[in-house]
């Protein structure tokens, strides 16, 4: 754990771009990493579970935490209602960062009330390979499919917004790509100054021990 304040990094791509693939790839790679758990009034898969993928909630209930302001950011994708609790900020408070897997909606949301938040937009390799990843899901019926890569291309071209592009097409190098973009934010001089501050301070009341 450190000193500092959690680095809170957002990870967002289109759908089937492979960004809940590498925010799992990046938490086993870095340790002390904490993952906010979106609320969302989509359906549970099969390989879900409640409260570790998301919070899965009706729309009644989703309704009336955004009118009691419970939500960091909050926004409609596909049809379904997607938030993040402000109660995920502050339990990340001891954490070496704080991953959210949200859209380009959620990501501007986020970034108008944490401007030092660290976006990251992940993009795939072609159009053609977007749509096999689509297909491959197998769990989507045509429509489904067509309607997300609609929204895909929409969504790409909010890239401009974003910090750092990552092209996700060999998984291994992206997720080695990833790791770097955090390690280098956590060096930045903004998030060490208070340490080399520190530094400074004790210099100025201790004296080095003769040899």
């Amino acid at each position: 754990m450190s000193s500092e304040s959690p680095l809170l990094i957002i990870i967002s791509s289109p759908s089937g771009a492979g960004k809940t693939t590498l925010t799992t790839r990046l938490r086993e790679r870095v340790p002390g990493l904490k993952f906010s758990v979106s609320h969302t009034t989509r359906q549970k898969r099969p390989n879900e579970e409640d409260g570790r993928e998301y919070h899965f909630v009706s729309r009644e209930t989703f309704e009336r935490l955004i009118q009691l302001e419970e939500f960091l950011e909050w926004a409609e994708v596909h049809g379904n209602l997607y938030g993040t609790s402000r109660r995920e900020v502050e339990s990340a408070k001891l954490s070496r960062g704080l991953i959210f897997d949200i859209d380009q909606q959620g990501a501007r949301q986020i970034k108008s009330v944490h401007p030092d938040a660290v976006s990251v937009f992940i993009l795939p390799p072609s159009m053609a390979v977007l749509e096999q990843r689509l297909r491959g899901r197998a769990t989507e019926d045509e429509a489904t499919v067509q309607r997300r890569f609609r929204v895909a291309r929409a969504e790409i071209e909010h890239y401009g917004f974003f910090d750092y592009l990552l092209v996700n097409e060999d998984l291994e190098e992206a997720t080695l790509n990833l790791v770097g973009i955090f390690r280098a934010e956590e060096c930045r001089r903004s998030r060490k100054s208070r340490r080399a501050e520190a530094l400074l301070a004790e210099s100025r009341t201790s004296t080095p021990k003769a040899g």
